[in-house]
């Protein structure tokens, strides 16, 4: 079902963004004294898995959830079909134009999982568009190590050689079937509810194999670590205690590197998705980050 509050925003370069806003500020106040948070997921999770944080931050802020490239209602060509969408600078400048198409000048970016990476670049490229940065579960890059985990088993042919391919799974099984391997995977479900779990698979299946396959060759090649001590902005690190994609250690090496304007929470979750699995603990600190910052 489409929530009613769907939108869509046409960026220059011919694709479309669909994102959800919310906002239950006082209602006489102006539109220019509500902050706004952006709220980007990781890969294969759109706007609509954070159902849950809207609550309680849409109470104090204009709250975006917005699709990534390929992902959710977000438009997803090929990248083979069409490399430019899926670059760097036109993944930013797409952010960028979400901000500017909705005349928020500065906005609370909150990045989990491998948007946090997003999160990362984009507030060293364009810090005087962030009110602060929120990074949850995010490494600075996907190592092969992640890369191989996440094809699946999956193998492809280069040459008389095979290796393994997380784009090619998400090609070859289709949203759902690269979804449905991911969950039969120790640790990777937030939850064991079998609603949840049916849920949780549909939601990704909204994405078509193809857009997946190509962020996730988008994902393959983008670092954040030259940019991490550029970064000048408030950040707020949810470092998880039991992700496989991240160590605690990892976190603080992170924030060694921006310096004493980036702050680490410890979560502790049963996995990497603390974002739905110790939600009340991450909102939690996230609200207690923003209003803290001095404006």
């Amino acid at each position: 079902m489409v929530d009613p509050h769907s939108q869509f925003i046409a960026h220059p370069s011919g694709e479309t963004t669909h994102y959800i806003a919310d906002c239950h500020a006082d209602p006489w106040k102006q539109p220019h004294e509500t902050e706004a948070v952006l709220l980007q997921g990781g890969f294969a999770r759109h706007s609509a898995f954070f159902y849950h944080w809207v609550p309680a931050l849409s109470r104090h802020y204009r709250v975006i959830r917005r699709d990534l490239r390929g992902h959710g209602l977000s438009s997803a060509p090929s990248i083979r079909d069409k490399p430019d969408a899926y670059t760097l600078d036109t993944i930013l400048s797409e952010i960028l134009d979400t901000l500017d198409q909705l005349g928020i000048a500065k906005v609370h970016f909150f990045g989990e999982s491998t948007s946090g990476i997003l999160g990362e670049i984009f507030a060293a490229r364009h810090p005087d568009r962030l009110l602060s940065l929120t990074v949850c579960s995010s490494p600075t890059h996907l190592p092969q190590a992640t890369q191989d985990f996440l094809a699946m088993g999956h193998r492809v042919s280069v040459g008389d050689q095979t290796s393994l391919s997380w784009p090619d799974a998400c090609r070859h099984l289709g949203s759902r079937g690269w979804a449905q391997a991911l969950s039969e995977r120790p640790g990777t479900m937030a939850s064991n509810d079998p609603a949840y779990r049916k849920w949780w698979l549909d939601q990704v299946s909204i994405s078509s194999g193809e857009g997946l396959a190509s962020y996730a060759e988008f994902l393959c090649t983008v670092d954040s670590t030259p940019s991490l001590s550029q970064i000048k902005v408030p950040m707020l690190i949810l470092a998880p205690t039991k992700s496989a994609a991240t160590t605690v250690a990892a976190q603080k090496e992170i924030q060694a590197q921006i310096g004493s304007h980036c702050k680490v929470v410890e979560v502790d979750g049963p996995g990497h998705e603390i974002y739905m699995e110790a939600a009340d603990d991450c909102i939690a600190a996230f609200l207690d980050f923003t209003k803290n910052i001095e404006r």
